[in-house]
């Protein structure tokens, strides 16, 4: 756009470019302490960025390009998009074999070397994973590339929400109800804990799913007030739903309780005590909740 101008890069003026690394909710890490990438693009540009960066930022790290920093950004957020895709997966089959997700990863863990935790969940969300690997995949094919690695972790993560909802299908099953006229309530729309952001969030998915087989749905979240939907991307239609209160009336009413989101702020004790089916996606019943509660709980 400046070069349309009358100004020459280099010598009228100097370009560099930093991706952003946030992490909404992160009490730890924010904006000056975390390490800041940034490349020019030319080599002229670099210093004087770099400069400008350690003036917000503890620590500048500064690459050979714009390129190289932009590819960085994308590895990062595809790196976490194929490794939780490898847990999702894992969950899956986990669930095929009647096995412990949750304490198949905690065992795993105590390795010291040569692995990393990841979780699965009921899909990914925020405006960064579920799309950066999409342009990485984009410019591979424009050089001929088939990133297939990349695509099955895509598949497999935008598949959890349909994972999901048949996990609400076996349990009202086994309670011999349809769904059909079951009442659904969702905790948490957010795509990530203590956040009020719903951008691309799996419960936006998930909702949809439950709509369109006939479920009476609700949800109850903290931070997000309303929740609207496009009718140009919903199937079953672009009805607005309201947060509704965490009674124990509303509860009981509910044939299933799906944790979505695993909020700080909800009372999951009183959940499991009042409810009498739930789905659990991101292990917000462990320990002493499980064994204390009157509800049937069905595990991600």
């Amino acid at each position: 756009m400046l070069a349309e101008t009358v100004l020459t890069l280099a010598q009228d003026f100097l370009l560099a470019f930093s991706p952003e690394r946030v992490d909404p909710g992160n009490a730890e890490f924010q904006t000056h302490n975390i390490q800041k990438v940034m490349g020019g693009v030319t080599d002229d540009s670099i210093a004087p960025a770099a400069c400008l960066y350690s003036q917000v930022v503890d620590e500048v790290h500064a690459v050979t390009s714009a390129r190289v920093a932009e590819a960085a950004k994308l590895l990062e957020n595809t790196f976490r998009a194929v490794n939780i895709g490898m847990a999702n997966e894992m969950a899956r089959l986990c669930y095929a074999l009647n096995i412990d997700t949750w304490e198949v990863i905690r065992a795993a863990a105590t390795k010291p070397f040569g692995f990393m935790a990841f979780y699965p969940g009921p899909g990914i969300g925020c405006h960064c994973i579920p799309l950066d690997p999409h342009y990485l995949s984009w410019k591979a094919r424009q050089h001929g590339f088939d990133s297939r690695f990349i695509g099955l972790a895509e598949e497999v993560n935008s598949r959890m929400p349909e994972h999901v909802v048949q996990l609400v299908t076996d349990g009202l099953n086994d309670d011999r109800k349809p769904m059909n006229g079951s009442r659904v309530l969702l905790l948490g729309v957010a795509y990530k804990k203590d956040i009020d952001d719903i951008r691309e969030s799996p419960a936006l998915s998930i909702i949809d799913r439950l709509r369109i087989k006939g479920c009476d749905v609700r949800y109850h979240d903290p931070f997000v007030r309303e929740v609207r939907f496009d009718d140009a991307h919903t199937e079953a239609g672009g009805a607005a739903l309201s947060s509704v209160e965490l009674s124990d009336d509303e509860i009981r009413a509910a044939d299933c309780v799906v944790i979505v989101t695993n909020h700080s702020d909800i009372d999951y004790g009183r959940v499991i005590s009042v409810a009498s089916l739930v789905v659990d996606t991101r292990n917000a019943l462990n320990g002493d909740l499980r064994r204390d509660s009157r509800a049937r709980i069905i595990r991600l």
